[in-house]
């Protein structure tokens, strides 16, 4: 058994590791009250974001096997088996992620990604 300021210590250590913020959840949210069949999948995305304390794209990758790394930080997620694309912006150094894209497949295909 740890004595309490141990504990204290490692659960500092832990909360410092993971993804500190993430902007916006209001996107997420906004995207799922118009696409409902999104929400469950959105919102495990965001706990495991959230949760994670990656400091590069290869991280990531580990995490999702399926994700495209782009330039400057940009990472695409597959959502709900590749029927949703996100596209988030990585700090990794503050550990914080910037929602740019929440969409189909198909509007996905209209944008791009490197530059929204």
């Amino acid at each position: 058994m740890f004595p309490l300021w141990e504990l204290s210590c490692i659960f500092a250590v832990l909360v410092v590791l993971r993804m500190k913020r993430i902007f916006a959840k209001s996107t997420l949210r906004e995207y799922w009250e118009k696409n409902p069949t999104s929400e469950q999948y959105l919102k495990t995305w965001y706990d495991t974001a959230i949760n994670s304390d990656w400091e590069n794209p290869n991280q990531i990758k580990q995490t999702y096997a399926n994700v495209s790394v782009l330039k400057n930080n940009r990472i695409v997620f597959n959502i709900k088996g590749n029927s949703f694309r996100l596209v988030a912006k990585f700090n990794f150094t503050k550990k914080w992620i910037f929602i740019r894209f929440i969409g189909t497949h198909t509007e996905y295909d209209k944008i791009d990604a490197n530059n929204i």
